[in-house]
């Protein structure tokens, strides 16, 4: 009996493949749906949301203090600018020194003077600011940042010129931690083959 079981088993069920004709009808059908959803009238909520327009955003005002200075806060790595800016002949006083004497490289100064030639306003504003922590380079990026923002402050119709060129953006980069079991942050111990 147990012979007979075992040859009497049913052979898998192959199915058909389908034929070209069924496939083109299918494709045809569903561009039908998607016609006629095309051709459905849109409901009032999407309506509605086209229909209204914008929220007009509030013009930017002048932001100035007592004295008619403008101030901001500028950042990069782990340093700190608080910066004032006024009309005036183009002094920068960094920390009570000037600017050559405190970035003594000119590619420091040049980092630092970006947003004026940028907006074409070399020599035009006295830049009085104080900055902490970090390094030179640092410190350099924090002091433009700063006067980025002072000058969006004083003058909003610079913004555009300013957030074009990247001025106004803090770079968010900062220095990677070291990693327990390495020289540094990516560092690895040397490799010895014996």
């Amino acid at each position: 009996m147990a012979r007979k079981k075992d040859t009497e088993t049913k052979a898998p069920v192959v199915e058909k493949k389908k034929s070209r004709s069924s496939a083109a009808k299918e494709s045809k059908d569903s561009l039908k749906d998607i016609k006629e959803l095309a051709d459905a009238p849109a409901t009032t909520t999407l309506l509605n949301m086209l229909d209204k327009p914008e929220p007009e955003r509030k013009p930017r005002v002048q932001q100035l203090d007592a004295q008619g200075r403008a101030y901001a806060t500028g950042r990069r790595k782990n340093a700190v600018a608080r910066v004032w800016i006024k009309p005036g002949r183009g002094t920068v006083i960094v920390n009570g020194r000037d600017q050559t004497v405190y970035f003594a490289r000119q590619t420091q100064r040049l980092v630092l003077n970006q947003p004026f030639l940028i907006v074409n306003r070399m020599g035009q504003f006295d830049v009085v600011c104080t900055v902490t922590g970090g390094g030179l380079s640092g410190q350099a990026g924090a002091v433009r940042h700063g006067i980025s923002r002072a000058l969006e402050n004083y003058e909003p119709d610079l913004r555009p010129a300013l957030k074009k060129a990247g001025m106004l953006t803090r770079d968010s980069r900062v220095v990677e931690r070291k990693k327990v079991g390495l020289h540094k942050a990516r560092r690895s111990k040397q490799w010895a083959k014996r």
